[in-house]
């Protein structure tokens, strides 16, 4: 099975920030995780260089477009590994093959009759890049999303025929209601289909940073189409030896934010209508990361966490975790360096780090550091009963705070069964050795498991811990609680999430 997942491909007109982070982190665990299973995966994110919000930028600087993108695209290019993402291909859309694949793609849809030429007069946003239609607009004609005001345009455009695709678009979200996850933005997107679409400007007359429309080379085209057809385009030539769309089309997760919904969620099935390609399967839509104060980060609201200064004190495993733990995946939710410490302390120093620390300690203290081969305990063992089933479904939906829940009880009930079984009073009592290896035995074999379903989470601290458990084997069909332990070396291990000052 094929498995693709893409990130939007992020604005080079600004410099990498916590959202950015937000959502690589979200599609690299779903992608580690599907690897796990033995899924054949590809995994897209990058960067969107051309349009408006970019020109003004570099206007503003007093360079050229082309310096600005390749400034900053190297900027969110060295982001990935400091994520430890493991994306499998970083698009550009100045790359000189994606622009010709958009020209070849947007010369079918114009050959299959979608476009026609037109004036344009209306209300635009030059931070969104985006033409407003009236029932967006805030009072005192204001951008939704960004509170600036609206400037008139009027101008000779090429426009896609959107209106075409009112029916089509309307069976879609008919026989496939899990198109848009979660449900609310599927609703979200249906309401703005049922209000009657219109048609969209394709290119840009007055705008010369973008793709050459070929059919009409006086013009560009509009920098969301352009944007948009990269998760298609990227497969074309992401590697040099094969045309990976045959293996990887459609996208299985197209993950977004909710203020870029409209485009994918109609302009880009319509699209792909329009030029006959398959549609993906999902598009998951995840909420606003926000301030202290409740409203969206802004660097201008002075609400920003800095997922740089977030690594740089707490690791890049504690970000990950951080993300995915505290806000659920789908829903707006407020992040602090306060909350970050907060998590960091109680339960991966507390929790996760300290029963690792305890386990491996007993282990050399009680047993030379060799981990016994007797039956673990199948009252524990039960608790673990399809834990790998649930997890996997879970984030088959891409639910992955709930999958991480479902983890981390277990991790406290390993704290539960520590408490429980008191290995340091069976250590003092020369009957009880049995039970102690027991104790031992299960301890191991529950850590294990709960490091490989962690594994995408925290690939970094997994990966230590579970080389130092001597079980280095991350696949995901090892991810079941053995009836015995496997007798093997258990390495002495410094502490997996230092306390902070």
């Amino acid at each position: 099975m094929s498995f693709y997942i893409t990130t939007p491909i992020y604005y080079v007109n600004a410099q990498p920030h916590l959202g950015h982070a937000y959502t690589t982190i979200a599609a690299d665990v779903l992608a580690r995780h599907m690897r796990q299973r033995g899924e054949d995966v590809f995994f897209l994110t990058g960067t969107d260089e051309h349009g408006e919000p970019v020109a003004d930028a570099a206007h503003a600087e007093g360079v050229d477009p082309q310096e600005l993108a390749d400034r900053n695209a190297e900027r969110f290019k060295a982001l990935m590994p400091r994520l430890n993402a493991s994306n499998d291909f970083f698009i550009r859309t100045t790359d000189e093959q994606h622009k010709l694949k958009v020209q070849e793609v947007l010369q079918r849809v114009h050959d299959n009759g979608h476009t026609y030429k037109g004036m344009y007069e209306g209300w635009y946003c030059p931070r969104c890049a985006d033409f407003k239609v009236e029932n967006e607009i805030l009072e005192g004609n204001l951008c939704p999303i960004h509170e600036i005001p609206l400037e008139r345009h009027q101008e000779e455009n090429w426009f896609f025929r959107l209106s075409t695709f009112q029916e089509p678009l309307e069976q879609l979200y008919r026989d496939h209601p899990d198109f848009v996850m979660p449900s609310r933005h599927f609703n979200e997107a249906s309401s703005f289909i049922a209000a009657g679409l219109q048609d969209v400007s394709l290119s840009r007359a007055r705008l010369k940073w973008g793709v050459t429309v070929p059919w009409d080379p006086s013009h560009v085209f509009y920098v969301w189409f352009d944007a948009l057809l990269n998760y298609y385009t990227a497969l074309s030539y992401a590697d040099p030896a094969e045309d990976l769309n045959p293996r990887f089309w459609p996208a299985t997760y197209h993950i977004i934010g909710k203020d870029i919904l409209k485009f994918h969620t109609v302009f880009w099935p319509a699209l792909l209508m329009a030029a006959g390609i398959e549609l993906p399967d999902h598009v998951f839509v995840h909420g606003f990361l926000l301030g202290a104060d409740g409203r969206k980060m802004s660097k201008s609201l002075g609400n920003v966490l800095d997922p740089f200064e977030v690594m740089e004190e707490f690791g890049t495993d504690a970000l990950r975790f951080y993300l995915m733990r505290d806000v659920a995946f789908g829903g707006d939710g407020a992040v602090g360096m306060h909350a970050v410490r907060s998590r960091y302390e109680t339960e991966l120093a507390n929790e996760y780090g300290n029963l690792a620390s305890r386990t491996v300690a007993m282990v050399h203290r009680y047993r030379d550091g060799s981990g016994p081969t007797v039956s673990t305990d199948p009252e524990l063992a039960f608790d673990f009963d399809g834990l790998r089933e649930q997890v996997a479904m879970l984030l088959d939906r891409a639910e992955a705070t709930q999958a991480l829940e479902v983890i981390w009880q277990r991790v406290r009930r390993l704290n539960r069964y520590v408490e429980e079984r008191a290995p340091w009073q069976l250590a003092r009592d020369p009957a009880a050795g049995e039970q102690l290896d027991q104790t031992l035995a299960s301890l191991v074999e529950g850590v294990r498991v709960l490091s490989v379903l962690l594994h995408p989470y925290m690939p970094g601290t997994t990966q230590r811990l579970l080389e130092a458990l001597g079980a280095p084997d991350l696949n995901y069909q090892s991810a079941v609680f053995a009836a015995s332990g496997d007798g093997g070396a258990v390495v002495a291990l410094e502490p997996l999430f230092p306390k902070r000052a």
